[in-house]
């Protein structure tokens, strides 16, 4: 399909240098990025990100990793119990 509309939008000049830098790095100019956005927009029928607020789980997954990394022995397999409970809550909370 031919594009024949164009799209005129106000953005800041520095964040629009930005991401220009970073849409570069994968082969892409802005107007292909806000393509992208745009017809993933439409597969999924609204924004193509989550823009609900992390979950208490996601703050603390840094902190139980670090705390696994240290456990050894008989509590391994009860950490691995733990581990897929959190992200079966994780899972959850999403689907709320």
């Amino acid at each position: 399909m031919a594009k024949t509309s164009s799209m005129y939008i106000r953005i800041d000049p520095e964040i629009k240098t930005e991401v220009e830098k970073i849409y570069k790095r994968y082969g892409m100019s802005l107007t292909d990025a806000i393509n992208i956005f745009i017809y993933q927009s439409r597969n999924v029928g609204g924004l193509p990100f989550d823009l609900r607020p992390e979950t208490r789980v996601d703050r603390l997954m840094p902190e139980i990793k670090s705390s696994a990394m240290g456990l050894r022995g008989k509590y391994k397999d009860i950490l691995s119990t733990d581990m897929f409970m959190i992200q079966k809550q994780r899972e959850k909370e999403l689907e709320e």
